[in-house]
């Protein structure tokens, strides 16, 4: 294929919805579901308001969703957010986010899985003094070489990956349930301050809040589900489909992976674990359980950084696509059905913030974690582009149109505030990071546009929409 070829193809529709499924499932369920449950439990201090907080977790994403969903269906695009923030915004604001993703938030994201997967394996395989930085990086190079075989390559791993994944969280419900037949509970373990139904006062605000920020966390990623709008099978509604499966399933996973902490340990054990699964499988199959564990985190690492390679190439990809200047990065490998170029740039960055993180030690953590105010200004910036783009383009047909609108978009806008509000007052001076970044971002756009920057595929060019409504 010609170099010009691979700069005007476009995305195909080649996934299935078992695989778009699969993708957003993977980049959900990631290592948080073992560590976030026990914060959750402290923070809300009783069994009942622990499930109510993890079931708002799923509605508050469903409602996420579904306007992520009419988005996505309206305007089908690999950008997925960038596309929707150029449209309703301008291509400014649009390559800001593209700039975070790229410098701190896709590529952090996956740097930080590598680490998590490369601790996980060290404990199984140690490989010397740098041994997780070793695993991450070869972790992020052989998914790097499955990603860039093409998109069948990269979703029949992370279908299998999910499968694993999926199959590790039964495994933790099963442990649970067989401690409580074990020891002959019928309900769950009562803890000081909550009756034996599991009842208690309500939390404080405030403590409720913080509890929600780390169920939120561990809900996050379904939004990437809008990068694959322009690549699924079928009518455009498809991407709703996807949304709601995935998102009900994980649900529905996290409230019995929960019964099973409190099942097996009790609420006050899960509230003070500092690792409540590799606890909870511990306790119920010794040594065994702690190797099963390290196994089952691995795979969730792995699982995301997979999905998280698949979604974030995309960003990269339309950048290229709009600005003439970064225009290699705008070549669609149409055999394969990748965006090579972005996949290879997005890799490179990764290993350099794996390097990074290794000289640093635990400061690369805390380096990413500091980058969340950014995420949540934009998150909410591309929900409220939903009402601004009602106004703007009210002539576009949106074969899916989000219930009770305003209602539901304002109502999440909402939760973006109160996200990026806790986030700003957690970090405090970590917000300055993310500050740095965007004005690092201002500067290259300041430079793209000075070099004439026009769009290096013209506007017509687009993802075809010639799709069943």
């Amino acid at each position: 294929m010609s170099r010009a070829d691979a700069e005007t193809i476009q995305p195909q529709q080649t996934l299935r919805l078992r695989e778009a499924i699969a993708i957003i499932v993977g980049i959900v369920i990631g290592a948080g579901i073992f560590k976030s449950p026990s914060l959750v439990a402290q923070f809300t201090g009783s069994t009942g308001w622990m499930m109510a907080a993890w079931l708002a977790g799923g509605v508050i994403s469903l409602i996420g969703a579904l306007c992520y969903a009419e988005l996505a269906a309206a305007w089908p695009h690999a950008g997925g957010d960038y596309h929707f923030l150029h449209r309703a915004y301008g291509r400014r604001v649009a390559f800001l986010f593209a700039w975070a993703r790229f410098a701190v938030i896709t590529t952090g994201s996956i740097a930080m899985l590598a680490f998590v997967f490369g601790d996980y394996m060290g404990a199984i395989v140690p490989l010397g003094a740098y041994s997780s930085a070793v695993w991450g990086a070869l972790a992020v190079i052989v998914l790097t070489w499955v990603n860039a075989r093409g998109i069948h390559a990269s979703a029949s791993a992370q279908s299998w990956l999910t499968l694993a994944e999926v199959l590790g969280l039964v495994l933790v419900v099963v442990a649970g349930l067989w401690l409580w037949g074990d020891a002959g509970h019928t309900m769950p373990v009562a803890t000081a301050g909550e009756g034996a139904g599991g009842g208690s006062a309500a939390p404080a605000l405030g403590m409720l809040g913080l509890a929600m920020v780390f169920v939120l966390l561990t809900f996050g990623g379904w939004n990437e589900a809008a990068y694959l709008s322009a690549e699924l099978r079928g009518s455009r509604r498809g991407i709703l489909h996807a949304l709601v499966i995935s998102i009900t399933l994980i649900t529905v996973l996290y409230l019995l992976v929960n019964l099973a902490y409190v099942y097996g340990l009790g609420l006050q054990g899960m509230a003070k674990s500092e690792a409540v699964a590799a606890d909870l499988l511990g306790v119920a199959f010794g040594r065994t359980g702690e190797t099963l564990i390290a196994v089952m985190v691995a795979v969730a690492a792995l699982t995301s950084i997979n999905a998280t390679m698949i979604v974030g190439a995309r960003t990269n990809f339309a950048v290229g696509r709009d600005w003439a200047a970064l225009h290699a990065l705008g070549r669609w490998e149409g055999d394969r059905g990748v965006p090579a170029a972005a996949l290879y740039a997005q890799s490179a960055f990764a290993l350099v913030l794996v390097v990074f993180g290794a000289s640093l030690r635990s400061g690369f953590q805390t380096m990413v974690d500091y980058t969340a105010p950014v995420f949540w200004l934009f998150f909410l910036l591309c929900t409220l582009a939903l009402i601004v783009l009602r106004r703007k383009e009210p002539d576009t047909p949106r074969p899916f149109r989000v219930p009770l609108y305003p209602l539901m978009p304002l109502l999440f806008a909402a939760v973006c505030g109160y996200m990026l509000w806790s986030s700003v007052v957690y970090v405090k001076a970590g917000a300055l990071a993310g500050v740095g970044v965007l004005a690092v971002g201002a500067v290259i756009l300041l430079w793209l546009e000075a070099r004439g920057g026009g769009p290096a595929v013209p506007a017509a060019a687009t993802v075809p929409i010639d799709r069943r409504r």
